[in-house]
């Protein structure tokens, strides 16, 4: 039995989710309101002391953070690949996939807001800025690797990990109206895989706890 914590807007839990209907695996969803601190509650502490979103109950065992979790898909279910068949390539995607999850994602999610508008009084215009500044930072990168290893993916033309974590990011980008126009590539890429029924089912939308 796979059980993911999650929360349906939450782009860490959503790279979780394409990964694991891309590994064709049945999986039950506990949904934790991330805008009302249920992710903060004692009984969610005694899954994840990090008090994070996603985690993957397996069989007993807890995994947290989306991409270690990633890897562990990868090891466990290795058919079909999220990752290419030579060790330099796959460092490629791993590059890709990390500098979304560490570089642009961590300072655009609800915490790293909410203690900007709490300590530091940013309203709305100049949280929208914070955004959009740092989206724009890591995109600028990784239209460039998608110009230099992409195909009709990010990295070539199967899906990888470096889709799982570009769509999410790309629907935040979207959300926070950032402007795609100088992403030409990465756009497309994202796009194509989110045709992909695996990404779709995956989406926010779809989700269970989705408002």
């Amino acid at each position: 039995m796979i059980t993911l914590h999650s929360y349906w807007r939450s782009t860490a839990a959503y790279r979780v989710r394409i990964a694991l209907n891309f590994k064709q695996l049945d999986y039950a969803q506990a949904p934790h309101d991330l805008r009302v601190g249920e992710h903060g509650a004692a009984a969610y502490a005694a899954v994840n002391p990090q008090k994070l979103i996603p985690a993957l109950e397996v069989d007993g065992a807890v995994l947290t953070q989306s991409l270690a979790i990633l890897e562990w898909l990868e090891e466990a279910y290795p058919e079909p690949p999220l990752l290419p068949a030579t060790p330099a390539e796959r460092a490629v995607v791993r590059a890709m996939a990390l500098a979304i999850a560490c570089d642009i994602h961590p300072l655009n999610n609800l915490r790293v807001l909410a203690r900007l508008r709490a300590d530091f009084g940013a309203d709305e215009t100049a949280i929208n800025h914070w955004i959009a500044s740092w989206i724009a930072d890591g995109f600028e990168a990784m239209e460039t690797m998608i110009i230099s290893h992409g195909g009709a993916f990010a990295y070539g033309d199967t899906p990888t990990m470096a889709d799982c974590c570009l769509v999410p990011q790309v629907y935040s980008a979207r959300r926070f109206n950032v402007d795609l126009a100088p992403y030409p590539r990465l756009v497309a890429a994202a796009d194509r895989a989110a045709e992909l029924n695996a990404f779709g089912a995956a989406h926010p939308s779809n989700q269970p706890d989705a408002d």
